[in-house]
């Protein structure tokens, strides 16, 4: 969420920051709906205020022992004089309760309206993002990593899995629909051995582990920014008004919501290992094969919450870019950086690195993990705060980005260490987890 007073001093900045977004956002109501807000709260304000002062002079002119009534009494006014003028008092609060109940009525209305489309607000993009109406747009900063060339025809992912015989796609579907698959085996193991090397490099880097609910209330997903512009890409528990994340950075990042923390307290480093869940909504005919787009994986999930300073936002930035960069180095994957151009931003992203992996199978780098940096937006609908040196209180600044998820991982990780006899090689900094240097197809 964005400081309305920012909105008001510069409503053409969020305008063009909606267009370049792609976001909708209609500017010129929110302003004019935020001017009608202040006008009720100042002519409430104000009502209230006669209504309070006529009620204690009321009870001074009732009572004989005030002051004011023995100083009325001393001045010649008789107690007909000193009724009437309680009446007259009492006849004008009558008049201005009635306006200040659908004076009420109306402020709920505006708030609630002036909330909804504070919420449509987004975060305007860092002067170092590249202008761009999609993610063809996407400018590429760095390679790391040789593609190999091979001497022998490839498999891709899902051949592999199967000869394998460790995913198995088509009983996953048969249990839960499309988009879904079985990993089993050697699969499986693979899959847990990536995520738990991610966790312990984290830790190392002094993360604190954190197990989290991934069924949440509705409000946690409008705090961290997925909803309600994201809210059809949520599976949704409408009996009990909960949704299940599509990431663990929503109850990482909404930890400490509604809390005031201590300067000294920051920056708070948290990582996660959680199940994700996601509708893929807008998808459909777009990768139906394989483990790219899938409605349920597992992921290692790092955020950040750091003191409200732009430039320390951006070392920490730097800093959970290259925690997953060296993840993919300790998998021996070759990769590429690209810096994501406007369009193809969140609403509340300042600004965002996208790490693609080389995918044989899919003849290009595909996304696997999105380092991004928030300022205040988050912490400002989280209420996230702290109290800095001065005593004063400010908004967090929030950052977060993946440092695996899996299963996609194992598209780059079966299929560039696939070799000639149909065996996969292992990486060695996996071996420890499956203490083994090869997946072997099954003994006939």
């Amino acid at each position: 969420m964005i400081d309305i007073k920012t909105i008001r001093d510069d409503p053409q900045r969020i305008k063009d920051a909606a267009r370049l977004k792609n976001v909708a956002c209609d500017v010129d109501h929110l302003v004019e709906v935020d001017a009608r807000r202040r006008a009720i709260q100042q002519e409430l304000d104000a009502l209230r205020t006669k209504s309070r002062e006529g009620g204690q002079q009321i009870a001074l002119c009732r009572n004989p022992k005030s002051d004011w009534h023995k100083r009325a009494v001393e001045n010649g006014r008789s107690a007909e004089d000193i009724k009437t003028e309680s009446d007259r008092i009492q006849q004008e609060l009558n008049e201005v309760k009635v306006r200040i109940k659908p004076l009420e009525e109306e402020d709920r209305t505006v708030n609630e309206e002036f909330d909804g489309l504070m919420l449509t607000v987004p975060q305007p993009a860092a002067a170092e993002v590249p202008e761009g109406k999609d993610d063809t747009e996407n400018i590429e900063l760095r390679t790391v990593g040789d593609i190999p060339d091979f001497d022998f025809e490839l498999k891709d992912h899902v051949t592999l899995g199967a000869d394998l015989d460790i995913i198995d796609i088509e009983r996953g579907v048969k249990l839960a629909g499309s988009r879904n698959y079985i990993l089993k085996g050697d699969g499986a193991l693979l899959h847990q051995a990536v995520l738990r090397l991610a966790q312990d490099m984290m830790i190392a880097r002094g993360f604190v582990p954190m197990s989290v609910p991934v069924l949440v209330r509705e409000e946690v997903m409008t705090g961290t920014g997925y909803f309600p512009t994201g809210r059809d890409q949520a599976y949704l528990c409408e009996r009990d008004e909960k949704a299940l994340v599509g990431t663990a950075e929503v109850p990482l990042t909404a930890y400490h919501s509604d809390e005031i923390l201590n300067e000294n307290q920051l920056p708070l480093k948290y990582c996660a290992m959680s199940t994700c869940f996601r509708r893929e909504a807008g998808a459909a005919g777009k990768d139906t094969t394989g483990l790219y787009r899938i409605h349920l994986f597992d992921k290692v999930e790092q955020v950040i919450v750091c003191r409200n300073d732009e430039e320390l936002s951006k070392k920490f930035h730097a800093e959970i870019l290259q925690n997953a960069e060296d993840v993919l180095r300790a998998l021996e994957l070759p990769y590429r950086v690209v810096n994501v151009c406007t369009g193809d931003l969140g609403q509340g992203q300042v600004q965002k690195f996208d790490i693609e992996t080389w995918m044989p199978s899919r003849d290009s780098y595909g996304e696997t993990h999105s380092a991004s940096r928030f300022y205040e937006f988050q912490a400002r609908r989280l209420m996230l705060r702290y109290r800095d040196a001065g005593k004063k209180v400010r908004y967090c600044h929030t950052l977060n980005n993946t440092v695996i998820a899996s299963p996609r991982i194992l598209i780059p990780l079966l299929e560039l260490h696939q070799n000639a006899d149909g065996t996969v090689t292992i990486p060695e900094s996996l071996r420890k987890y499956m203490n083994k240097d090869r997946i072997q197809p099954p003994a006939a």
